[in-house]
């Protein structure tokens, strides 16, 4: 998927929500746990309730792993689903992959050629030969961690050079000479607030995927108005609030109602941006909004 399709997806759905598939069977509806694939048919109840309200899905690939070959079943049974069902959805690998060049070789190989999906999440520490291998596919993405939404980014991300760039910024600024925004985005976190205008200072054109609103408590304002460029430039990831939203046989509504509203949410503010058509109402209530209409 390219940069222009995933912003005309943006435009049509009047979102930019990307909803997290983080399964663990332990949350799940407990009666799923008699289906032969609990985590597949958990993630297709969820997909099939949401995917009107959002433009991508990142599946966390450690829910799956630590299931071992089982688990990677179900999330390649997911992918799979998504790519027939679901074309138009932009399918994350939440995977934080990152080694020398012939291990991320294959790492790419396995993401890009085996489970096709668009995008994987790599991590910088060990520089270009670690991330090259992934751009040599040039139909995907790579997702850079960038600026983190937990609390230990403060370890490192924020550490200071002696000319004062502060070593997010310095990933920012080197990886912009590995790839274009046409294949590369950055992991910049929600609870991060204000950060994402300097963030925005490095990257003015690049998507950004925001994790941290819904349960990690970052405000999909803030991050509307820091992080939005003239092309949305935002995918903001819930996944714990949305997925697990309801634990009965309602869960996969109580999704769907959960989606609904952060989508009506983020309308508005692209409607701020005139990126859409229409004047934006925060008078609205976007839980209303989302209840299921009558027949």
């Amino acid at each position: 998927m390219t940069k222009q399709q995933l912003f005309e997806h943006i435009c049509r759905k009047q979102s930019f929500l990307c909803i997290g598939l983080d399964t663990d069977l332990q949350k799940i509806p407990p009666f799923l746990l008699a289906e032969e694939d609990p985590a597949f048919a958990f993630n297709k109840n969820i997909i099939d309730a949401t995917a009107p309200h959002c433009v991508a899905y990142k599946p966390n690939l450690a829910f799956y792993e630590s299931r071992g070959a089982q688990g990677l079943r179900s999330f390649e049974k997911t992918v799979a689903y998504l790519k027939e069902h679901y074309p138009d959805q932009f399918v994350i690998a939440d995977a934080k992959r990152g080694d020398i060049g012939n291990t991320s070789g294959m790492y790419a190989r396995s993401f890009f050629e085996h489970m096709k999906v668009d995008a994987v999440t790599v991590a910088p520490y060990m520089g270009e030969d670690s991330v090259k291998p992934f751009l040599q596919y040039p139909e995907s993405w790579v997702v850079l961690l960038a600026l983190t939404s937990n609390k230990g980014s403060l370890d490192f991300q924020m550490t200071e050079s002696a000319g004062g760039e502060r070593l997010f910024e310095k990933v920012l600024r080197k990886s912009q000479e590995w790839a274009t925004d046409e294949q590369m985005m950055y992991v910049a976190g929600a609870t991060q607030g204000e950060l994402l205008r300097d963030v925005r200072r490095q990257a003015p054109h690049h998507f950004l995927l925001v994790p941290g609103i819904g349960a990690q408590g970052g405000s999909l304002k803030e991050v509307a108005e820091y992080g939005m460029n003239e092309q949305c430039g935002l995918l903001v990831n819930s996944s714990r609030a949305i997925i697990y939203a309801a634990t009965d046989a309602s869960f996969a509504e109580a999704a769907r109602r959960e989606a609904c509203a952060i989508q009506q949410e983020m309308a508005l503010y692209l409607s701020d941006k005139r990126i859409i058509p229409g004047k934006a109402d925060y008078t609205n209530n976007f839980y209303h909004l989302c209840e299921p209409r009558e027949h």
